[in-house]
């Protein structure tokens, strides 16, 4: 039998992670899920109020993803998730092995630019600093590529598909 596609598209609030994460699993055939619609209220409560999550408050959360993705081992699944430190996607793969990562990179002058351009997103601009401190870029040992975000969507997805060997459908 041969594995599904299980992706995770990872990188700091407002590189596009739903953006290219839908796109990717439109390209790919499979279903699209936001981690950030797996977060608990008290997590989406402290992140709209402008506070940091801390790895007490991540834990679950991951938990939360990679069984999301070890549910979707037979159908494949694109997943967005933030995932910036090696100890959160270490978590993940713990719960999924399978898992490749797509980590979103771009300048911090666009992102900011992004950032205060998005509405009626419970992450506020001013954490976007934080998360862009925190972020671990892939290890050489991790499975997974780092793509420019500055490139259009639809190049930016096959340059990810045709990088993981994946078909586009």
């Amino acid at each position: 039998m041969t594995r599904a596609t299980l992706v995770c598209v990872m990188g700091v609030s407002a590189v596009g992670k739903t953006t290219v994460g839908t796109a990717l699993a439109s390209a790919l055939a499979v279903p699209f899920v936001d981690a950030d619609d797996l977060h608990p209220a008290a997590n989406r409560a402290k992140m709209t109020a402008g506070i940091p999550l801390d790895d007490a408050d991540r834990r679950p959360w991951l938990d939360t993803v990679g069984a999301r993705l070890r549910a979707a081992e037979r159908t494949g699944l694109v997943i967005a998730c933030s995932a910036l430190r090696r100890v959160y996607r270490d978590r993940i793969r713990a719960v999924e092995p399978g898992v490749r990562f797509v980590h979103l990179s771009g300048s911090p002058v666009l992102l900011a630019e992004r950032a205060r351009e998005r509405t009626g997103h419970f992450m506020p601009p001013a954490l976007l600093q934080s998360q862009l401190a925190t972020l671990e870029p892939l290890g050489d040992d991790e499975v997974g590529v780092v793509v420019d975000v500055a490139m259009p969507v639809e190049e930016l997805v096959a340059q990810v598909a045709e990088r993981l060997g994946q078909p586009l459908r």
